[in-house]
């Protein structure tokens, strides 16, 4: 077994104390937290309260703990989306190996400054790629890489956001913004581009894509709608999207229905009770209506993408589903292969359809490939584990570990996406973007 490694987090939101953090309880003798950063005391007395991080290793801010000389083997960047290279750079210059938060950044520039900084420093980076740990992508890319349909030619894909996900998220959350984040086919849907070029072996030659924010802006608003839900709404009634129905009584996500994490965690980080929802949805920012938010990101986008070898992929991103997953089509030259990736492990799938006389269908059992589903289908605590593994010297390398350079093709794909929405869709050739 390897050496235990020591961690320091920056950045105690969703992802890197309610995500990131939990992997020291399950890998206690691999991973130890030793320093903490967050703007928010409250998160940082919490996190420190449940990891015991002394007071003098608690810090108010990732640039005060950057001040600091090095205090870990690695630091996990979990801060703001146009926070992580400018706390990665130093990080690196002080000898830490990273564990990045994607996106990288949304501008290409610091992107290209990240990998050569990287590289002067030797220092190994990691972007949070999750899909690739997943058991249900990882037997994908097996079948795929064994010829199971032989050259795989065409790739239809669909992000479901979700309903409410869109509109805690990317209507009235952290990522509604992109002069703030990033757009959402980066901050979002990187994952999707990462993920179906590693599945299939592809890089990208040219794309166009269309998206618009379609309904989440003050001229959709129902009639006798005001600012915030829970002020004498008089569309409460019918509004899917109502803060108090989705927090309080939605099946997935609603306390009156069991749950206690996330996104209930988002609004209460120190412990998730139907009184302080209340308070969080009459004063805080997850209360207000979707319909007068300060959004600017798209709630549907499709991108047509050309590959280098003359095949193709469709992706679309949509905030008007009904289920959070992930579907995609893969049309070989031997067969087709369905893939869904849901949020209860008994929906998910992979369907294989072998052309022949009779054309012969095999499905494969999901639910024995793991024991772990949670966290992206069981990808998180996998991802952290293997680049844990790699950094302790228990594993060579990982084929899995998403490292910066493979990282940049998602964020081109993405980049390059936007470049052509916010131009009617024109063609977008990639080598403008990787030059």
């Amino acid at each position: 077994m390897g050496r235990c490694i020591t961690v320091a987090i920056a950045g105690l939101g969703s992802r890197g104390r309610d995500t990131y953090a939990k992997a020291a309880k399950i890998f206690p003798e691999k991973m130890k937290i030793v320093a903490i950063a967050d703007v928010d005391p409250e998160k940082v007395r919490l996190t420190a309260e449940e990891y015991d991080i002394p007071e003098e290793k608690c810090f108010s801010s990732a640039e005060e703990m950057l001040k600091q000389e090095k205090l870990a083997d690695v630091m996990f960047i979990a801060t703001q989306d146009r926070q992580h290279v400018g706390h990665a750079i130093p990080a690196l210059r002080k000898g830490y190996h990273l564990l990045l938060e994607k996106p990288i950044s949304p501008e290409l520039d610091e992107c290209r400054e990240l990998v050569r900084v990287a590289r002067e420093c030797d220092r190994k980076v990691v972007v949070c790629h999750v899909l690739r740990y997943t058991p249900i992508y990882r037997k994908v890319k097996e079948l795929l890489d064994a010829g199971k349909i032989g050259a795989v030619v065409s790739i239809m894909a669909v992000e479901n956001v979700g309903w409410y996900h869109m509109a805690h998220s990317f209507v009235r959350g952290n990522w509604s913004n992109s002069n703030e984040t990033s757009p959402m086919i980066l901050q979002k849907c990187c994952h999707d581009m990462d993920l179906y070029l590693w599945l299939a072996g592809k890089k990208c030659d040219s794309l166009s894509s269309f998206g618009s924010t379609y309904l989440f802006k003050k001229e959709k608003a129902p009639e006798g709608c005001v600012m915030r839900c829970m002020d004498g709404c008089k569309a409460k009634e019918t509004c899917p999207f109502d803060a108090e129905a989705i927090y309080l009584d939605n099946k997935a996500a609603g306390y009156r229905k069991g749950n206690r994490n996330w996104p209930l965690d988002v609004l209460v980080p120190d412990g998730v009770t139907e009184e302080k929802l209340y308070d969080a949805i009459r004063e805080g920012r997850y209360g207000r209506c979707v319909y007068h938010c300060d959004n600017n990101v798209v709630d549907h986008q499709v991108v047509n993408l050309n590959m280098t070898d003359g095949t193709t992929m469709s992706f679309t991103m949509c905030g008007f589903t009904a289920e959070i997953a992930r579907y995609a089509k893969f049309m070989g030259t031997e067969g087709e292969m369905i893939v869904n990736m849901a949020g209860e492990i008994e929906d998910n799938e992979i369907v294989i359809r072998r052309f022949n006389a009779d054309v012969t269908e095999e499905r494969i059992d999901v639910a024995s490939l793991s024991d772990d589903f949670s966290g992206h289908g069981g990808g998180d605590v996998k991802m952290i584990e293997e680049f844990l593994d790699v950094l302790s010297g228990e594993k060579e390398e990982s084929p899995y570990v998403t490292s910066l350079e493979q990282s940049m093709e998602s964020h081109y794909c993405a980049l390059a996406a936007e470049e052509s929405r916010l131009h009617g869709g024109r063609v977008v050739e990639l080598d403008t973007f990787r030059n």
